[in-house]
This record gives structure tokens, C-alpha cells and sequence, in this order.
């Protein structure tokens, strides 16, 4: 399975990157929002994880634009955003997020997310 992970932060995408991998995900990655609508188009990943704070195009605007792309719009994505105040879930959501995560990220309720939203179960992998 393509996890597609658009995130401009190289701490995140090193970490995110590397455990997603070692749990047998395929990973493609894109810096800007611009280039993760693009790759999610090529590349039609199962999943994509968005930075909602990017350059070039922010994640809600690349979001919207995926949700409004029939060629794209049936892959879920989980909103990664260190804004975690009250109503920030609701908005990720409202653009078209099927699911949220704040940042710092906890990977194993991430990880609890993206098998729901694969229909997979990843507990037993180790950590």
C-alpha cells in the first residue's frame, strides 16, 4: 500500500517517513501543497498524510482542490497540523480531511488511524 506524505518539515518526514517503511508502506513524498496535488494525481496513493502548513499551497487549499478532483477524491486523508486549538479539527474536516492528528505526532494513534482508514490492522507491528 502508497502512503503519499506531504510534509515540509525534514524532521517529520525523516521520522514519518522511516516507521511508516519499516511497517511495509510504499512511501511517496511531497514538500509543497502543490506538489502533493500533483503526486496524489501520478501516484494515486491509498492514503495521504497533509501538512495543513505548507509552502507554495497550504494543505486546506490542497486539500479542497483533491476533494473536488473525481480522479482523486475517493483517497482518505489524515490532517497533520501542530494547530490544535479548539474548532482546527472541525476546520481540517470541513476542507475535506477524513481524520486528524495534531502535531507533536503520536505514532501509534496514528498509526491506529491510518488502519481504520485502510481497513487494516496494524497493531501487531512493532514499534
Amino acid at each position: 500500500m502508497k502512503i503519499l506524505l506531504v510534509e515540509d518539515n525534514e524532521m517529520n518526514l525523516d521520522m514519518l517517513s522511516r516507521r511508516l517503511s519499516r511497517r511495509g508502506f510504499e512511501i511517496a513524498i511531497a514538500t509543497d501543497g502543490a506538489q502533493g496535488v500533483e503526486l496524489a494525481k501520478s501516484e494515486q496513493p491509498d492514503l495521504i498524510l497533509m501538512d495543513m502548513s505548507l509552502p507554495v499551497m497550504d494543505g486546506w487549499e490542497a486539500t479542497r482542490r483533491l476533494k473536488s478532483d473525481p480522479q482523486v477524491q475517493h483517497i482518505p486523508i489524515i490532517a497533520l497540523t501542530a494547530h490544535a486549538i479548539s474548532g482546527d479539527r472541525e476546520r481540517c474536516l470541513a476542507a475535506g480531511c477524513d481524520e486528524y492528528e495534531s502535531k507533536p505526532v503520536k505514532f501509534p494513534r496514528l498509526l491506529a488511524k491510518i488502519g481504520q482508514m485502510l481497513n487494516l490492522d496494524l497493531s501487531g507491528d512493532p514499534e
